[in-house]
């Protein structure tokens, strides 16, 4: 004769709540995250396991969450410790990143061929085969970039998360992320310049120190994600090249964020999640 049926587990509404929440993070979250995963792992089998990973940490620990936050913050906040994780169990850096002095604009003698803000700073429409190109010029400098660069970069610029929260995630400054972060932009801005049209940059107006001092006002306003606080009409046309260019690096930096998530791998989270509500 047949042994006893084991009786069916029982949800208890904690585990009901945790399950729905982390279904609606993978549903409104996941695509971003897949696309994060792809871009530090490097091949679809890493970026898979870093994926489920984030997820089934969010449902173990969805009781901590308090509502203070929003909830894709908290889900990207895993995230970000998820990416450390893995960029220490790697260990040492793969490239060197290139010293600042090589990674400045002053000895150029082109710039992008590619339209000026407005006077108000409104950002100017780019043909779409510039972006195309910018974009493609973009996602492989990021692959080149070492670690403990490419992580903060990616967590600010895709995930949009504060400076102060990429360094909290890495266990580092912010001020540490900053650096990294405005070193691994001007090393995209470079990447991209040598891949779109190019005209020949004008002569500077202004002497090498207050050209750095304006960088880095415009390097500090995007890790705010605020428009440059200083009117064109104060800028010579070289600077507003430059800081245009900057512009369309990070607007090609942020659209890796964009994609979807194959349903085979929301599937296996999903199934990794309920694994652990019958295990636990």
């Amino acid at each position: 004769m047949p042994g006893p049926v084991a009786p069916a587990r029982i949800d208890s509404a904690e585990d009901v709540v945790a399950r729905d929440a982390v279904a609606r993070l993978l549903e409104e979250h996941g695509p971003r995250i897949f696309s994060l995963a792809l871009r530090l792992c490097g091949n679809r089998a890493d970026a898979e396991d870093m994926v489920q990973d984030v997820f089934l940490q969010a449902y173990r620990k969805w009781h901590t969450f308090r509502g203070e936050a929003d909830p894709g913050t908290w889900l990207y906040s895993i995230a970000a410790r998820s990416c450390n994780a893995r960029m220490r169990r790697k260990g040492g850096t793969d490239r060197r990143m290139p010293a600042v002095s090589q990674l400045m604009p002053w000895r150029e003698t082109s710039i992008a061929a590619i339209p000026m803000p407005s006077e108000d700073g409104e950002a100017a429409p780019v043909k779409a085969s510039i972006r195309r190109e910018a974009e493609e010029a973009v996602h492989r400098a990021i692959l080149t970039l070492p670690e403990p660069f490419r992580v903060p970069l990616i967590l600010k610029e895709m995930l949009e998360l504060p400076i102060e929260q990429v360094g909290a995630a890495l266990n580092i400054k912010p001020e540490t992320v900053k650096t990294r972060v405005h070193r691994a932009r001007l090393l995209l801005r470079q990447a991209m310049l040598r891949r779109v049209p190019q005209r020949s940059a004008p002569d500077p107006m202004y002497d090498k120190r207050v050209c750095l001092d304006l960088l880095k006002a415009k390097l500090d306003a995007m890790d705010r994600g605020r428009g440059f606080p200083i009117g064109q009409d104060v800028l010579c046309e070289r600077c507003r090249a430059v800081f245009a260019e900057l512009d369309l690096a990070q607007s090609a930096c942020a659209s890796m964020a964009e994609g979807s998530m194959p349903a085979s791998v929301r599937r296996a989270i999903l199934n990794a999640i309920r694994r652990e509500r019958i295990n636990s």
